[in-house]
């Protein structure tokens, strides 16, 4: 969604109790994108660890996703109890992922964890669903706002999908703020709100 100058992305992720319904409205009433295999590999730079603070703001990532590549840089805003809704996102399209690689140890980042996804997304109005199994985390459900809701504050777009949701009897709903890097770098200290 843009906002003024900067590109936000709103969006969230959880994990449910049972799928099985949510899939069959999916593939029933969404229009299917594909599934693509996923390869995140996240960096941080030497003199400045995106690691070393709590809540954890910054993320640099390369993606390989089935041979398209690109790399993205996002900047989470939290609220005071510790909880984001939106990121300020930028990203653009690479040609050889492998010389982006060497550039950057050239430069002195370290890579931090990498991801290993495979995804299978779905557009439903304005939402970009998306169920990933993800390698050491298990199977999870993402949504992100493709709207143009302006009008909207990030939280109140998160709650609708949270209700979107409900109605596909989920059964319980775990959400966490971190993303899958933080949860694979840090399983200790992921602290998710059940719904």
């Amino acid at each position: 969604m843009n906002k003024g100058n900067a590109f936000i992305e709103i969006e969230i992720q959880v994990q449910i109790s049972n799928s099985a319904e949510l899939l069959k409205f999916l593939e029933k009433d969404a229009e299917y994108v594909g599934e693509a295999h996923q390869i995140d590999t996240y960096y941080s730079l030497a003199h400045r660890d995106f690691i070393a603070v709590r809540p954890v703001e910054e993320w640099l990532r390369l993606r390989d996703s089935s041979g398209k590549q690109s790399i993205n840089y996002k900047k989470w805003h939290y609220e005071e109890d510790g909880r984001s809704h939106f990121c300020d996102e930028f990203e653009t399209v690479i040609q050889d992922i492998s010389q982006l690689e060497k550039i950057l140890t050239a430069l002195d980042m370290k890579v931090l964890v990498v991801v290993d996804k495979s995804r299978r997304i779905w557009n439903y109005k304005d939402y970009e669903i998306s169920l990933d199994s993800i390698k050491e985390l298990g199977d999870f459900v993402e949504i992100e706002y493709k709207g143009k809701g302006a009008q909207k504050e990030p939280k109140e777009i998160t709650a609708e999908m949270i209700d979107f949701l409900k109605q596909f009897n989920v059964g319980e709903i775990s959400k966490n703020y971190v993303g899958y890097p933080f949860q694979l770098l840090f399983p200790d200290e992921v602290e998710c709100e059940r719904i």
